[in-house]
């Protein structure tokens, strides 16, 4: 059975092939040169160049489908896959999407939501794995949150049921080489939401320095994160998902997560226990 991942050399995609060693896999990347990992094969697709899609998947039994990175290009370019995955006669695909996407207010959501309908209509057997956040998401700048000893967000006391990128790979790995998830899509997160609050007191005991949380109005946070060097676009979608995660669009907790990788998930503790 083939696998083929594609956007293999995201943080997302490296893992999952990690997790697929030992299969018969496929990565499909823009830049195959910077794929890492175990895949036995490596082949040139573009999101962005539909001509280049159908040979990437060409033979494929199950497609990993890893959303892309820019914002209101997304839908798009999945449509542009799926439809070179009708093409190559695709046995199933799995869509990393997210959280409730069928019903989340939060924005980003939307293109998820257009995916997973087109992947419907496209008569192909599916499941989507709906992934919360990542913990890696406030972890990844901690010298500059240690720096000023402060968490800044709009999500007030909304709990969000985060995992770690390692999690969510295992999780795509299991779909993608066990059989009986077809048509299911599974709300995956971890076992136990916490809220930013939580996340600076955990900072604080790991590190010893004390981290607060701030909590700003919505146009506030999004010019902090501009001040910070993000993007306009990606700040303004930032912020409004916090301010939506204040109204509970990311306390979901299903136990999915821990059911399809078969132990508990990584906690936010053990994850800075590492760091």
């Amino acid at each position: 059975m083939t696998i083929t991942v594609t956007g293999a050399t995201g943080h997302l995609g490296k893992l999952i092939l990690s997790e697929l060693k030992g299969h018969d896999v496929r990565a499909v990347a823009r830049r195959p040169e910077a794929v890492e990992g175990p895949a036995q094969e490596v082949r040139y697709g573009d999101y962005e160049r539909p001509e280049s899609l159908p040979n990437a998947i060409e033979g494929t039994d199950t497609l990993v489908l890893i959303s892309a990175s820019e914002l209101g290009k997304r839908f798009p370019q999945h449509r542009a896959v799926v439809d070179a995955a009708v093409e190559a006669k695709v046995g199933r695909i799995a869509y990393v999407s997210i959280t409730k996407a069928d019903t989340s207010t939060i924005a980003i959501a939307a293109e998820h939501k257009a995916t997973e309908e087109y992947i419907k209509a496209s008569g192909l057997p599916y499941t989507f794995l709906r992934n919360n956040w990542y913990l890696e998401n406030y972890t990844a700048n901690l010298a500059g949150t240690l720096e000023h000893g402060a968490v800044l967000g709009s999500a007030r006391d909304g709990r969000i049921a985060a995992a770690t990128r390692a999690d969510f790979a295992t999780a795509a790995a299991v779909v993608a080489t066990t059989d009986g998830h077809d048509g299911k899509a599974y709300e995956l997160g971890g076992d136990r939401a916490f809220t930013l609050t939580e996340l600076a007191q955990a900072l604080t005991v790991r590190f010893g320095t004390q981290v607060v949380y701030r909590d700003l109005p919505v146009e506030e946070f999004a010019g902090a994160l501009e001040s910070f060097g993000v993007p306009n676009v990606f700040a303004l979608a930032l912020a409004q998902s916090d301010g939506e995660i204040a109204k509970g669009a990311l306390d979901v907790v299903t136990g999915d997560l821990s059911r399809l990788i078969g132990r508990p998930t990584t906690t936010l503790e053990e994850l800075l226990s590492k760091l």
